[in-house]
């Protein structure tokens, strides 16, 4: 599990030591030690767990040196086990001869443990009573699963909520009570090396397969093999992965997991265990309340969490891993910073919240906080912030935090009472790709997503941004709309599309009821929305690639309303990927004064990308009756061509893709080739999340350029 950050060598002196020992750690000095991630079940361990003459047979707290908790127990450094959540469980004689033994994998192993003196498990009913203990509770909870009942389970760093995944009435009555109708559920699966069941249900590449059973054994995102894949008699129903093409899997990952899988002989879904917007629960007693009317029992432990730990999520983007949520198996690991400088606190974005601290030359960056938009997140988040500056000893100095004054994480910041940095969002972005691909400037970055403050008070999102040792200027930047209703169009494309529409046709909009976002308003609908967008109230202009995503998808009819964020451009990346072509629809570059733009030039201003010609031509090939996965994947190749060709007439060989677009791997992997192919350098995100993930990152680096 070793990570080589440096290595130098020189020759000493021998001093004649004759023996080796661990030393009691010393409780002055400062903190360097890095805080590893929670670690899957070793090979070794895993063995003894099945192996009927092992005094850890069947144990669900097993581990060693070489895997098991770490990040979730430590309450504070150094990492000795009076310092973290074991401190309650006094060691056995032999657990303690292996732990005092040089020569023994359980060699000063702060979680080591075993049934006679470890944590231990017990199943519960909806109102906390004990129904059974130990091995029994495991199979008990197993028995539910198969007979369609949901249990919550408390992992390693909090509970997961299980169903079986081929349990239609389960799955289905998982996602009434939790309040999530369509979104995806990740699946957890029976590690075996040979992923007899992934394989079956899914398309697995041997890079896909090498992340499933990596140390960090994260949720990897796998194209499945369609409704009629089996294995073993059983299915995954489709209300796992509504009209998404893709699954969510990870293989068990803790002794307890393998255990209860092993006695399982189906798939499970296994999503986190918490309400919307709320982080996911750590504590048994507090689960019986939150989770209160979601589960049928509680499968439990004694082994307190000290912090929660949701599972990443990643996948492979142009033959790399690409990380989208940094959590277990990742966090709290840091990225090198350019420059050395105070304590500083990044609280990174509103949406898919990720905090960092920098401690001298390294950012340490949190696991997955999420959305700030309820109370407990709130408080969560701030935990983690303080946490985290206990946890190294190293008090903030200064604070640093997104330009746009509404975000939580930004009031926060402002509140702190310490100097405060503002950091463009998308400065941040671009900053937080080039500090995990070791960058220095000058470069240009692609930041395209859904939304950022712009120093004009626009929603900016569509961003080419020129890099430069003291900042950035906004080199181009695709053409702004209108968003009628503001923040509501996020959930609401069709709102964007009428935006859009709005920006060519003017009035004219409201009286072509045939297309299909006008369509889905009722007539009242669009009677508000005209003096909305004519005197601009709560209509704000956006340049966000990410809308323009949205206005599509409502233009081809495939999303009016999202369920959840993201849904309509994900909708349009997977009809782009089931056509093959590399054809475009024309666009247009422009000057702010509407002149055409010469190239090569040095363009004074920012150059304008007019996606007008572009949505004129999608308005033909739809009364033409073209195919919408062919119109879905010219949409995206033209997209792709905008960035080679702003990148051709900047100047800067080296090109760098942040933001939350490109989550999307067909756009992705389209603008890496396209770039590539015209001789460019490309960098994207591998380590650390290209959505707002990653933003705290981005924030650090700012920070530190700034003081030096």
């Amino acid at each position: 599990l070793a990570a080589i950050h440096s290595l130098e060598s020189c020759f000493l002196d021998p001093v004649g030591y004759t023996t080796f020992e661990v030393r009691a750690s010393d409780a002055g000095g400062s903190k360097t030690a890095l805080i590893l991630p929670d670690i899957r079940t070793c090979p070794d361990c895993l063995a003894e767990i099945f192996d009927p003459e092992n005094r850890r047979y069947l144990y669900p707290f097993t581990n060693c040196t070489n895997c098991g908790p770490r990040f979730s127990i430590i309450q504070k450094l150094p990492y000795d086990r009076p310092h973290t959540t074991m401190a309650g469980f006094e060691m056995c004689n032999r657990c303690r001869a292996e732990y005092t033994d040089p020569g023994n994998r359980r060699f000063h192993a702060q979680p080591n443990a075993c049934p006679d003196c470890g944590p231990r498990v017990q199943l519960w009913d909806a109102a906390g009573a004990v129904l059974s203990e130990h091995h029994a509770a495991m199979t008990s909870a197993a028995d539910a699963l198969k007979k369609g009942r949901i249990v919550a389970v408390k992992g390693i760093g909090g509970f997961h909520l299980m169903a079986h995944a081929g349990n239609a009435a389960a799955v289905n009555r998982l996602r009434r009570k939790k309040h999530r109708p369509h979104k995806p559920l990740a699946m957890m699966f029976p590690a075996t090396n040979t992923l007899d069941a992934v394989n079956a249900f899914c398309h697995v590449s041997a890079l896909e397969k090498r992340l499933l059973l990596s140390p960090e054994a994260p949720i990897v995102l796998l194209r499945s093999k369609g409704a009629s894949a089996a294995y073993k008699n059983q299915t995954i129903t489709a209300s796992v992965s509504p009209e998404n093409p893709y699954y969510g899997v990870m293989l068990a990952y803790t002794p307890l997991h393998h255990i209860l899988m092993a006695l399982l002989t189906f798939p499970a879904v296994a999503t986190s265990g918490n309400l919307s917007d709320e982080p996911i629960c750590t504590d048994e007693t507090e689960a019986i309340h939150r989770l209160a009317g979601i589960c049928d029992f509680f499968l439990v432990h004694n082994r307190p969490i000290a912090r929660h730990v949701d599972d990443s999520i990643v996948c492979i983007r142009s033959h790399r891993q690409q990380v989208l949520r940094r959590a277990r198996g990742f966090a709290p690991l840091p990225v090198a910073l350019p420059h050395e400088g105070a304590p500083c606190i990044c609280t990174g974005a509103h949406l898919k919240n990720a905090i960092a601290l920098t401690v001298g030359k390294n950012a340490f960056i949190s696991q997955h906080i999420g959305d700030l938009e309820s109370p407990k997140a709130l408080d969560a988040f701030k935990k983690v912030i303080f946490d985290f500056q206990d946890l190294y000893d190293a008090p903030a100095k200064q604070i640093a935090a997104d330009l746009h004054p509404g975000y939580a994480s930004t009031r926060f910041a402002l509140d702190s009472g310490l100097p405060v940095i503002l950091v463009q969002h998308h400065y941040a972005h671009i900053l937080s790709c080039m500090a995990e691909n070791h960058l220095a400037p000058p470069l240009l970055g692609l930041a395209w997503d859904g939304t950022g403050y712009g120093p004009d008070n626009t929603v900016w999102g569509g961003e080419f941004l020129k890099i430069s040792p003291h900042g950035f200027d906004r080199f181009a930047h695709f053409r702004t709309f209108l968003l009628p209703g503001g923040d509501q169009a996020v959930k609401e494309p069709r709102r964007s599309a009428v935006g859009l529409l709005y920006e060519i046709f003017g009035e004219e909009v409201f009286s072509l009821p045939g297309l299909a976002p006008v369509a889905a308003f009722s007539e009242q609908e669009r009677h508000l929305l005209r003096p909305m967008m004519q005197k601009r109230i709560n209509t704000p202009a956006t340049s966000s690639l990410g809308r323009l995503f949205d206005a599509v998808a409502a233009l081809l009819d495939i999303c009016q309303i999202s369920q959840f964020e993201g849904q309509a451009a994900m909708n349009l990346e997977f009809l782009a990927e089931t056509a093959h072509t590399d054809a475009v629809y024309p666009l247009a570059l422009i000057r702010p004064d509407s002149s055409a733009l010469p190239r090569p030039s040095n363009p004074q201003g920012p150059v304008i990308v007019d996606w007008e010609p572009m949505i004129r031509k999608i308005l033909e090939d739809m009364a033409a009756d073209v195919s919408l996965a062919r119109i879905a994947a010219k949409f995206h190749n033209t997209v792709a061509e905008a960035g080679v060709e702003i990148a051709e007439i900047a100047g800067e060989t080296r090109v760098v893709l942040s933001g939350g677009c490109f989550q999307n791997r067909y756009l992705t992997e389209k603008t890496i080739a396209r770039l590539s192919d015209a001789g460019f350098s490309v960098y994207w995100h591998q380590r650390v999340p290209p959505n707002d993930g990653g933003i705290s990152l981005g924030q650090a680096v700012a920070a530190v350029m700034q003081g030096c």
